[in-house]
């Protein structure tokens, strides 16, 4: 018996490395908060030499949520609410920064996949729902968040350097939601993902907002009471100051 030594395949020696970084690994929203930008930098180590160029694409998405779409329709003269659908998981922020358009870069199926893009976005419907419906409040749910600037789509938003080095700038708005933000960051090249990584960013409200939103959390119910009585005592104070003049 002839026995041979094989090293390992070499192509799991020659695998990319993406190493990410985030200028802020925590924003904290105080009062007057008007936004942050957010730094996501890093570098693509290609251990087989290769000198091919890479094409970056970060993906920062905030933490899902069920929502309940409405939408209008004038019915005689007047604007109801007539169809509505629900989503049981949306992001509540999402914006999409890449090193050139998204279709210059990967065709449409691996865009789909990795959700390279607003028109990418996976949502879950709840309950049954056609696609054509479905398609409808989606582009409608995109559409509003858009105008929020909760959702963007930001093309040659990344600079990449001697092919190793890369920077992205995303800022979040001041109305965004607390709670634990992913970026994803991919490397591609020949229209092929080839390297991936994941840094974390956490929101949160520090301060007197930080109390009132542990207090609302906690004690609902006392929170509520609360919030009455402040109501009736502001009524109530205007209502003297008035009457004076």
């Amino acid at each position: 018996m002839v026995l041979a030594c094989c090293p390992p395949a070499a192509h799991a020696q020659r695998d990319p490395v993406l190493v990410p970084e985030v200028s802020q690994k925590e924003v904290q929203v105080r009062q007057g908060f008007t936004g942050a930008d957010l730094l996501l930098f890093g570098a693509v180590i290609d251990p087989s030499g290769r000198e091919t160029d890479f094409d970056v694409i970060v993906v920062l998405k905030g933490p899902a949520e069920p929502i309940r779409l409405r939408e209008k329709r004038q019915i005689g003269g007047l604007w109801m609410n007539a169809d509505s659908t629900a989503f049981r998981s949306a992001p509540s922020y999402f914006a999409v920064a890449s090193s050139r358009p998204i279709d210059q870069i990967v065709d449409e199926r691996t865009a789909a996949i990795f959700e390279f893009g607003t028109d990418f976005i996976q949502l879950s419907p709840s309950g049954s729902i056609d696609l054509e419906e479905q398609a409808r409040f989606r582009a409608g749910l995109v559409d509003l968040r858009e105008r929020q600037g909760l959702y963007r789509t930001i093309e040659d938003g990344v600079t990449v350097r001697e092919g190793v080095l890369y920077q992205a700038r995303i800022g979040l708005p001041s109305n965004v939601q607390t709670g634990s933000y992913t970026a994803e960051t991919f490397a591609v090249r020949d229209g092929r993902v080839v390297a991936s990584a994941v840094a974390e960013v956490e929101v949160r409200k520090v301060g007197f907002e930080r109390f009132v939103e542990v207090f609302a959390n906690r004690q609902p119910l006392l929170y509520g009471m609360v919030a009455i009585l402040l109501s009736l005592l502001m009524g109530w104070l205007a209502g003297r100051l008035f009457n004076r003049n």
